[in-house]
């Protein structure tokens, strides 16, 4: 069995490379958009950090980076 060129392999490696970060780049809005309505029903960043046991940090920057709401 002869395997395929590496231009090729290279090619379509690529194509799913460009589409899983466009897919990340839609999971991360709406992650973003989640944690948000979240703060918005605990009323802080921190009380959503807890109930997720995540840091504040991470919480409080994907909301100011990805919601639309903030």
């Amino acid at each position: 069995m002869t395997e395929e060129p590496w231009r090729s392999r290279f090619e379509r490696e690529d194509e799913l490379v460009e589409q899983l970060q466009s897919q990340l780049a839609e999971a991360l809005k709406r992650r973003g958009q989640a944690l948000a309505d979240g703060k918005a029903e605990l009323g802080s960043s921190y009380k959503v950090a807890k109930e997720l046991g995540r840091s504040y940090t991470v919480v409080n920057d994907a909301i100011k980076k990805y919601s639309t709401t903030e």
